[in-house]
């Protein structure tokens, strides 16, 4: 082998490296202890990033391989030298080499009698990138080894390979288990950074492939490498036999610990009492820094001293675990503050210069906790200080968060440190000296200077760096103290840095900061936490006794210890008997369609837009007619086939007997399905009130619905919200015609009222969609009033013996229907006649034919070989065209061969063009002619060249017909007995066919069948085929006992000689597709709805999938293909459920389906009695089944769900069937799990208790505000609309004051009020306890109206000093106070007034009067039953 080029060096380039050629370990004080093993990973693991345009792409996300060197083999090889491999990624589009060069082992090439010498490796390489684009190859160099004269060794490069990992659209290339052959290069790999190299390389000038040389391997995607992808770093290969920290090693297994990568278990620790020292004070540290920034700045800008100096706004922490090779996560960043400002509990801004020189420390005021930390040598927590700068000048001269908002911020590294812990249980006090200066750190950036040996500080004579104090512990059971305990703890002790107060903390956050200069000082300034409103912290709150603020050291996401140990799940807020749940859902004749004159004179009188009909006539509000009164035939017999529905939303108005615990909305959207048209997420809504309301009746006037304007002010146009829906028979299905009319005959029309402000659920209402029946009308419009109610689940349900069980028992225990409000609505139908449009072919949808032919063979021709001159004639036409315009390939080999050629390909010349060019070409001869004179002709030297060219082509041409010949001729009879079959797929129906399938032969034949999708499937069962013909109303016959199961479970059928058979096929998905199936909901507002117009020839169909199916005989030659074109429809919702539950956590519910003859769409008059029902999920990670119970007894549809993180909603279907082989659903439920944060909450019925949540900023920032669905019983601070900072955290204080015991739910929204989004939502988990009742009372009333009933009863103070306390109640509508507060002295009595509120019903009640101190603490409960009469 000629081995003449030097060998490639490691990649990355040693110029690029940070430490090239050093040994481990650095001087002490500027790096990990020498030899450390953190120090040995974190230099073998440098390696030179991505291309700089690479970097600036969005990532993608990243794809693992597995990539296996097998054995070297060739003539090139010499017996008994030594070979190594090399790997290295590559970038063809910059000319990079990036990441980092694995090498292999040495290896001996032996060599076999008779046979070529083989070197064998058989090594694995692990590794992923996000670089996802065709360029990106991995490139294999072979070395090898020679001795020199002086003994040392000699590594020259004798060849190398690229292996391509992407194919041409980005995606992972198509890659088989099997063995592939590389062919190798001469030279070394650096050919490749030749500025003449260009792709793609087996067409390279410039590249020799060496003969008889070659390189097996294998090249795999490998999944279970993402699971590690925190551990591993991008574009860094390693062996799989190479440690990787963080991962348990596996003995005696060859293939690696990779293979199947197992984690180590994690240890959680916490760091505390953290401090920043600086050298030789922070005063003077930061003084130098700022005039050297200053300097720069001046120097940068070529100016003079302006005067303007530069300030300090903010000073981070960035905390992280680093493995050696990467970040494990993202470090969490903290702010610090001077010890001297935390001591005093000062602002979050930055202190004078004065109080700077008090404290000379850093402090944080918060714990830190590293959740990620595994007890692993190479483990370290790196510690990064950052500082961020502005100009004093343009600041104000002040250093206040907040004055600059506009200006750009400055962030500079100026210290790091990596600690290498030794984990144990208990406590540590640690002390890390801090490095800086130009040394390579884990956090890849410039770092300022640490002070040199020769000089010092200007006042200072200390040469340290500075040092990073804290201390470590890892009993978890130590951090469940409140804030309060540990400040009081910390000022006892005098323990340095000092804890501040509760209420003003320096939050970390786990999203990294961001960097670069764009960022401006208001997204990295920490708001206040009480930005507006009644703070829930009262003062003196401080103290250990009164500590009732959980704090970041008592971790809200940790449950409670005496529940929960270790990893375990926390307790789902049901008990583990399910009730069962009703499945009938809203009720749909709660709607209310007789109004009285004086209502329609006031909807008339708001102006809505007028409803015409097709010749432009107001259409008149008629009332439905009776149920099941309408008359199908009548409806298919209407000329009028054409259906615009319109839907009309009016008003909005509160309900006379709702409840006055929600906030009436401001703003309201809503969400619907009509038909399988795609859902509907209308714009906002606002409410504008009336004069009077469409309900008389009401007690709340009804309020019109206005469209809201971008900047948020009402439309000024017509009120009301229209939407049209365009059913055209010329794009619906075979026979769906019919199935729509039976929609709007059985089904209801389910919509959700979302809070436009909030984004929580208002409720929902359903109206029947049977007064849409025109029943041979023009036109038909009705209103309808609608109740809109919510339902409301309580945690645990307790089972009172068999009743929620019992047959019929649809209203199960824990559950409340609530009536929010009610829904003025207008639905009408418009009919339009159903003409062919001219020149339109018929619509593949009206094909009734359940039979796929099979190709005779004549007449098929390959695509694009011939262009058809009469397609609508019988005899066919054909011109016959160019290989050039034919074959891509070909073209692109010619253009190859003439370097001008190369820009673009230029388009295939027309006959006319040619002609032209070949006439002025000839007029160019003649001209020269006549300018040589002497009637002498001119020599043509052009022509030789031309002739030499063109016969260079013929050879191209020639060999690549050849190359190509089989591969043509096999695509040409592949196509002739190719069938095509367009199947229209809806979510859970079976799609039937039969193919049609002759042998061709005149001999017998056994067929093997071969399917590539699970999807479609052939139809075994004889019982099953013969139902599914009964259905489609076919009359070919059924042939028992047909096929025969191979051992790899692939149906075979038998043949005779020229037989023909059909092969029954079914097509059946249980798979939502994400295009038809977009989400709705709460999660954003979208404008779906701005379109007018929905049309169902527009509706989206979903992405169109091929299926291949293959018909073969012995030795795998194909006698027939059936392509199957798929292309999903949007399916009918009969109805939607809603769950709220906790993140992270499963879903198990159990609804009790109801008396299936009341399910739409069932067959009327089964045998049998009662059928049994089956169910199908969409989603296969759902747990979804029903059990067949006895006669009589009710079935029950038992789901378990896995939740995800919050804020996810969770999209999946449930089809339900009453025939065994799942032909078509009878009902379709669509179900949300919304997941929410969940927090726990153990309160007393009437008191306050108060908790904090943890807020964290987006990439950008936002103003949010917090809703919750209960405001009289949640109270939150900051009340309104506050500023929250991109990648910042902040404090968000609640108050809950229960009114009643037991347990039930609360939510809360935290909403962008400028974009209307979701930024977080919590669950709280209310644990009312009921407090002890120290005196009754009972008055009677009478009941029915009247003026109430004035009452007093008197309470002793017990204390010997005065005291003021605070009155409330649990029903606040029956019962009113005089006065909220009275203070009494010691000992005295004191009055309290009370007044009740008549009630329209008689009954009993019983209130309570709860009586509370100045920290709003229970001191006493009164119960009065009030009985009226």
């Amino acid at each position: 082998m000629g081995c003449g080029a030097p060998a490639f060096p490691q990649l990355p380039v040693p110029s690029l490296l940070p430490y090239p050629g050093s040994a481990p370990g650095t001087p002490a004080g500027t790096g990990p202890p020498r030899g450390s093993e953190w120090e040995r990973v974190f230099r073998q693991s440098l390696a030179v990033p991505p291309h700089g345009r690479r970097r600036r792409l969005p990532p993608a996300r990243p794809a693992a391989f597995c990539c296996v060197l097998k054995h070297l083999g060739g003539a090139a090889l010499s017996q008994g030298a030594e070979y190594q491999l090399r790997l290295s990624l590559f970038d063809a589009t910059y000319h990079h080499f990036f990441g980092r060069t694995w090498r292999s082992s040495l290896r001996v090439a032996r060599a076999a009698p008779s046979c070529l010498a083989k070197a064998v490796f058989n090594e694995a390489i692990y590794f992923h990138t996000s670089l996802n684009h065709p360029g990106i190859a991995a490139v294999v160099e072979v070395v090898a080894t020679t001795k020199k004269e002086d003994g040392s060794s000699q590594h020259l490069s004798c060849g190398f390979g690229v292996i391509p990992l992407f194919g041409s659209g980005s995606e992972v290339k198509d890659l088989a288990a099997k063995d592939r052959v590389l062919k190798l290069y001469h030279g070394t790999p650096r050919a490749l950074l030749h500025p003449r190299f260009q792709e793609p390389m087996e067409k390279n000038k410039y590249l020799t492939v060496m003969e008889k040389s070659h390189l097996q391997y294998t090249l795999k995607p490998h999944q279970p490498l993402e699971t590690i992808s925190h551990l591993l770093p991008e574009n860094l290969p390693v062996s799989g036999l190479q440690n990787i920290p963080g991962l348990l090693p596996v003995c005696g297994d060859t293939s690696g610990g990779l293979q199947k990568p197992q984690l180590m278990k994690p240890v959680t620790c916490y760091l505390e009492r953290l401090s920043v020292c600086l050298y030789p004070s922070l005063e003077e540290f930061e003084e130098e820094l700022l005039d050297l920034l200053n300097s720069d700045r001046l120097l940068q800008a070529n100016a003079a001293p302006d005067g303007d100096g530069m300030v300090v706004r903010e000073r981070r922490l960035h905390v992280g675990v680093h493995n050696g090779l990467c970040f494990v996560q993202a470090p969490q960043v903290a702010v610090l503050v001077p010890e001297a400002e935390a001591a005093r509990g000062g602002c979050m801004g930055v202190p004078s210069s004065g109080a700077r020189a008090a404290g000379q420390a850093l402090v944080l005021r918060s714990r830190i906790h590293l959740s990620e930390m595994v007890p692993h040598p190479a483990f370290g927590i790196c510690f990064q200080l950052e500082y961020v700068f502005c100009s004093a000048g343009r600041a104000g001269g002040k250093a206040l968060a907040g004055s600059a908002r506009s200006e750009a911020a400055d962030m500079r590294s100026v210290r790091w440190a990596l600690w290498s812990p030794e984990l144990a249980a208990g406590e540590a006090d640690v002390v890390l000296p801090l490095r800086g200066g130009a040394r390579r750190g884990p956090c890849q950036t410039l770092v300022y200077r640490a002070p040199p040996g020769s000089r010092s500080s200007r006042k200072g004579k200390h040469m340290e760096s500075g040092t990073v104090r804290f201390r470590v512990s890892t009993d978890s059971e130590e951090h469940v103290v409140t804030a309060a305990e540990s400040l009081c703890k910390d000022r006892d002790e005098l323990v340095k840095p000092p804890t501040p107060a509760p209420g003003l903390v320096a939050l970390p956050t786990t999203v990294a900061s961001p960097r670069g200069p764009g960022l401006s000082v208001s997204q990295l300034s920490v708001s206040p936490p009480r930005a507006g409103g009644r703070s829930l912290v009262p003062p003196g709150r401080g103290s250990q006794r009164d500590s009732g603020i959980t704090h970041l050291e008592a971790d809200l996401s940790l449950p409670d210890p005496e529940h929960c140990a270790g990893d375990q799940l926390r307790a789902l807020p049901f008990t583990p008997l399910q009730v069962p749940i009703a499945a009938v859902g809203l009720q749909a004749g709660s709607s209310h369609t007789v109004l009285s004159r004086a209502s329609l004179a006031r909807l008339h009188a708001a102006g809505f837009p007028e409803i015409l009909d097709r010749n432009q006539e107001p259409v008149e509000i008629s009332e439905p007619a009776e149920p099941a009164s309408f008359s199908l035939q009548l409806e298919e017999a209407d000329p009028l086939q054409g259906n615009e529905i319109i839907l009309q939303f009016l008003a909005f108005g509160r309900d006379a007997q709702g409840s006055g615990e929600w906030t009436w909305p401001r703003t309201i959207f809503l969400t619907f399905q009509f038909y399988r048209f795609p859902p509907v997420t209308t714009p906002r809504l606002q409410l504008v009130s009336m004069e009077g309301g469409p309900g008389s009746r009401l007690a709340v006037p009804a309020q019109l619905l206005v469209r809201v304007n971008k900047d948020g002010t009402p439309s000024t146009g017509l009120p009301g919200l229209q939407l049209k829906y365009m059913v055209d028979p010329a794009f619906l299905r075979a026979g769906e015609q019919r199935w729509f009319l039976r929609y709007l005959a059985e089904h209801s029309l389910q919509i959700d009222i979302w809070d436009g402000d909030s984004l929580l659920l208002v409720g929902s209402a359903a109206v029947k969609l049977e007064p849409l029946l025109r029943q041979g009308r023009a036109a038909v419009r009705t209103h309808h009033e609608l109740e809109v109610a919510t339902t409301e689940y309580e945690p645990d349900a307790t089972v009172m013996g068999q009743e929620a069980l019992r047959h019929g028992a649809l209203r199960p225990l824990g559950v409340h229907v609530v009536v929010r409000g009610r829904l003025h609505l207008c639905l009408a139908n418009v009919g339009h006649p159903c003409e062919d449009t001219p020149g339109q072919l018929p619509s593949p949808l009206l094909s009734r034919s359940r039979i796929v032919p099979m190709p005779d063979g004549a007449g098929n021709v390959p695509a694009g070989s011939w262009v058809s001159l009469n397609a609508a004639s019988g005899a066919r036409v054909s011109r016959a065209r160019r290989l050039v315009d034919v074959d891509g390939e070909l073209a692109a080999a010619l253009r190859s061969r003439c370097p001008e050629a190369r820009v673009a390909p230029p388009a295939a010349p027309s006959e006319a063009a040619a002609a032209r060019r070949r006439k002025l070409r000839c007029m160019a001869l003649v001209r020269q002619q006549e300018d040589a004179g002497g009637g002498r002709m001119p020599q043509l030297t052009g022509w030789p060249e031309q002739r030499a060219r063109h016969a260079r082509d013929l050879q191209i041409i020639d060999a690549y017909r050849e190359h190509t010949k089989a591969e043509s001729i096999s695509q040409m009879l592949s196509q002739a007995i190719t069938v095509t079959r367009t199947v229209h797929a809806v979510l859970g129906t079976a799609e039937f066919f039969e193919f049609t399938l002759k042998n061709p032969y005149g001999i017998q034949h056994t067929v093997t069948i071969e399917v590539d999708h699970p999807e479609l499937s052939v139809i075994l069962d004889p019982r099953e085929w013969r139902h599914f013909k009964e259905l489609t109303k076919s009359v070919t016959p059924v042939e028992e006992e047909m096929f025969h199961l191979r051992d790899d479970l692939r149906p075979q059928v038998y043949l005779r000689p020229n037989e023909t058979v059909r092969i029954p096929f079914k097509y059946q998905t249980f798979s939502a597709d994400p295009a038809v199936v977009a989400a709705q909901g709460p999660a954003g507002l979208g404008a779906g709805a701005d379109t007018a117009i929905h049309s169902l020839g527009k509706s989206g169909a979903g992405q169109t999938k091929h299926i291949q199916v293959s018909f073969q005989v012995s030795g795998g030659k194909p006698i027939a293909l059936l392509r199957v074109k798929v292309e999903p429809q949007p399916h009918v919702v009969d109805q939607t459920f809603r769950f709220y539950h906790p993140e992270l956590t499963f879903l198990k519910k159990t609804i009790r389906l109801p008396p299936w003859h009341t399910l739409p769409g069932t067959p009327v008059g089964m045998h049998g009695g009662e059928p049994e029902m089956y169910v199908r999920c969409s989603d296969p990670d759902i747990i979804c089944e029903t059990k067949p119970m006895g006669p009589g007894e009710p079935q029950d549809i038992f789901l378990k769900v896995a939740g995800g993180p919050s804020p996810q909603i969770k999209k999946f279907f449930v089809a339900i069937y009453t025939d065994p082989w799942l032909a078509a659903p009878i009902h379709i439920w669509q179900f949300y799990l919304h997941s929410l944060q969940r927090l726990d909450v153990s309160c007393t019925t009437g008191q306050l208790t108060r908790l904090s949540l943890l807020l964290r900023g987006t990439p950008a920032p936002r103003r949010v505000q917090a809703f919750t669905s209960h405001p009289q019983e949640l109270e939150v601070d900051p009340d309104g609309a506050f500023l929250l900072p991109a990648n910042g955290i902040q404090d968000l204080y609640v108050g809950v004051r229960p009114r009643r015991p037991g347990g039930r739910f609360i939510y809360l929204n935290l909403v962008d009020v400028e974009s209307h989004q979701l930024v977080s939502s919590w669950l709280l988990c209310l644990a009312c306890r009921q407090p002890l009742i120290s005196k009754a009372f009972e008055i009677s009333l009478p009941a029915g109206g009247g003026r109430g009933c004035n009452k007093r009863i008197t309470y002793t103070n017990p204390y010997p000093s005065p005291r003021l306390y605070f009155l409330c109640t649990n029903r606040p509508d029956l019962l009113q106070f005089k006065e909220d507060s009275f203070e009494v002295a010691g000992g005295e009595v004191y009055t309290i007034g009370l007044r009740f509120a008549p009630s329209q019903s008689t009954g009993e009640e019983e209130i309570l009067i709860h009586i509370n101190d100045h920290e709003d603490k229970n001191e006493e409960t009164f119960c009065v039953k009030v009985l009226y009469q």
